[in-house]
Parts: C-alpha cells; structure tokens; sequence
C-alpha cells in the first residue's frame, strides 16, 4: 500500500532532521577519545571492596557510621573507576581528529540534502 502525499512528506522530514542529527550524536559519542586508563579502573575497583568491607564490618559491630563511611568509600571508589581518562598533550591529534569528523558529517549531511532537493524538484 503506498504512502499517501502527507505521509510522504512526513517521513522525509523525519529523514532530513534524523541526518541533521546525526552529526551531533557521532560528535557526542565520539568525545570520549582515548585509551581507558586502566591503573585508575584497577584502584577503583579495590576501594570499592575496602568501601564493602567496610560496611560489612561496619555491620557486624553494629556501628552505623563505619557502614555510613564504608558507602562512601564504596562510592568514591565506583567514581574513580568510572572516571574518564585525563587528556594529555598527547591526545591533541585525536581531538582534531573527531574535528574532522564532524566536519566531514556535515559535509555528508549537506551532500544529502542537496541529493534530496534535487529529487523532489
């Protein structure tokens, strides 16, 4: 069953601004550049169970503080694995990189509205 006119036109709409967006989402997705720093993953990773050691045993003495402070240790050490990686000098040439893509996605999406353009007139 083809599309109507409206429906049509519609549905090129949504094409044309999905591919106007993309850009941004490829920017966005792109700007964790670089290598994950695994030393900060590792240590992370070991202040969180000292932070669940701690509430355990925060547990077991019936201290509610030691479970309090246990958690926020827990905490800090989910967000220093978490954390992104530092940018150095060194990274420089990655950043100019994801520059380019952008620029090349709007080169792309401009060629493709063009194309677009062309086809309904």
């Amino acid at each position: 069953m083809p599309l109507s006119e409206q429906e049509q036109h519609l549905l090129d709409e949504m094409e044309r601004s999905l591919y106007h967006n993309d850009g941004d989402i490829v920017t966005t997705v792109s700007s964790r550049v670089g290598k994950p720093n695994y030393r900060s993953i590792v240590v992370g990773i070991l202040v969180g169970i000292l932070g669940i050691a701690t509430i355990v045993t925060g547990v077991v003495v019936h201290v509610p503080l030691v479970g309090v402070a246990g958690f926020v240790v827990m905490f800090g050490g989910v967000l220093l694995a978490l954390s992104r990686p530092k940018q150095s000098g060194a990274d420089v040439p990655a950043q100019a990189r994801t520059k380019q893509k952008a620029g090349f996605m709007d080169r792309m999406n401009d060629r493709w509205e063009k194309r677009q353009n062309d086809h309904d007139s």
